[in-house]
């Protein structure tokens, strides 16, 4: 009559794991198994479930290495009895104490059982027949009483990390969305720090709750910058005369404060860089389709520029600073130049600015910009 212990070698008292691995020991085997590699791939994915380390699942792959057959439920029965020179070889030279290390973790997990001798040493008895009487190792039981809650476990580990992949994608396209977005806005407020923020967090191996998260933050930036973004059929068509009187005022204003700091220091009047109103709207003939009112000098062509840069998404900041620095009518010209370019400038906003970086430092001027305009227009007009 042959008796199995459940419990270990030694003066060791039973722990609650051990009560857990005789119910495993008595669980029944499936009728039917699956190739033990597969069952180990299941379990590689479905490791962070079973609370095991990949070191963890190296020594379990040493272990099933030592079973002949490609199923458990093929063969003598389910325990491997390697000695430790031979497992520590088949786990590419690991020491012996960090392989007792991952065989108690593998225990522990419910993964492996110990089938201890009497005198702790792993061995095998024949049969008279020719098969294995007795075997004293480690049993690869679990893995069959537990494929299905392996595969189960694996199957949502898998649902998990694609949840996970697409979340983070979500998240990305989000990001770049507001990236592209954000010179458009005209309050930015704290959106720039909140992206920053988002940057910094993505750099991390994050889980489902952390890009959850994520996501509802950037799904709130889009949403702030959205607000912050005139739409260009709503800018100026209203109908609302107050309202243009009020815009009107503003750039006569502007302009008439630029006339002044002419006439202190004593500038004379000039057009505007040799160039003429009706110079710059046949290089920028879409200022004419956009215009409420006919341009026919440099005043109306301000007013043309000032009601027209909300639409290209330049900042009421942007454009104070175009004029500062280059005056009103460069400024002016600049933003209809920007206009008739608009299909390939990314963001009219920084844009100006840039140029606004140069005309500070003496190295831009809008001519150029026009008479570029007007010969890329030649060969349309039959011009040579």
């Amino acid at each position: 009559m042959q008796y199995i212990s459940t419990t270990s070698f030694g003066r060791r008292s039973v722990s609650a794991g051990d009560l857990a691995a005789r119910a495993l020991a008595r669980a029944p085997l499936p009728p039917e198994s699956r190739d033990k590699w597969a069952i180990l791939r299941d379990l590689t994915e479905a490791r962070t479930a079973f609370g095991v380390s990949d070191r963890d699942l190296a020594v379990l792959s040493a272990l099933i290495s030592f079973h002949p057959h490609a199923s458990l439920l093929d063969g003598d029965g389910t325990v491997v009895f390697p000695s430790n020179a031979a497992l520590s070889a088949r786990a590419h030279g690991m020491a012996e104490s960090t392989l007792r290390r991952h065989l108690a973790a593998l225990t522990r997990a419910g993964l492996i059982l110990r089938r201890d001798s009497p005198n702790g040493k792993r061995y095998a008895r024949r049969a008279a027949q020719g098969g294995l009487s007795v075997a004293y190792g480690f049993d690869l039981r679990p893995l069959l009483t537990r494929d299905a809650e392996i595969a189960a476990a694996a199957q949502a580990a898998r649902e998990a990390a694609e949840r996970r992949r697409q979340l983070r994608e979500i998240v990305v396209l989000a990001l770049r969305d507001a990236v592209a977005l954000l010179p458009y806005a005209t309050d930015r407020g704290e959106t720039e720090d909140r992206l920053d923020a988002v940057r910094r967090i993505l750099r991390r191996k994050l889980d489902l709750d952390a890009l959850e998260a994520l996501k509802t933050e950037m799904q709130s930036l889009i949403g702030v910058l959205e607000t912050h973004i005139p739409l260009p059929d709503t800018e100026e068509v209203s109908g609302n005369d107050a309202r243009n009187e009020r815009h009107i005022q503003d750039s006569n204003k502007d302009l008439i404060e630029y006339e002044s700091a002419e006439e202190e220091v004593g500038i004379p009047k000039r057009e505007a860089n040799g160039l003429t109103p009706q110079l710059v709207l046949s290089a920028c003939p879409e200022a004419q389709t956009f215009s409420e009112s006919p341009v026919r000098d440099w005043e109306s062509l301000h007013r043309c520029a000032g009601r027209l840069r909300p639409m290209l998404g330049i900042t009421d900041q942007a454009w104070n600073a175009a004029q500062r620095v280059m005056g009103p009518f460069d400024a002016a010209i600049t933003v209809l130049g920007i206009l008739q370019r608009f299909g390939s400038i990314r963001s009219p906003g920084a844009y100006l600015r840039s140029l606004t970086q140069r005309a500070a430092k003496g190295s831009y001027s809008p001519r150029p910009m026009i008479m570029a305009l007007i010969e890329a227009q030649q060969p349309a007009n039959g011009l040579s």
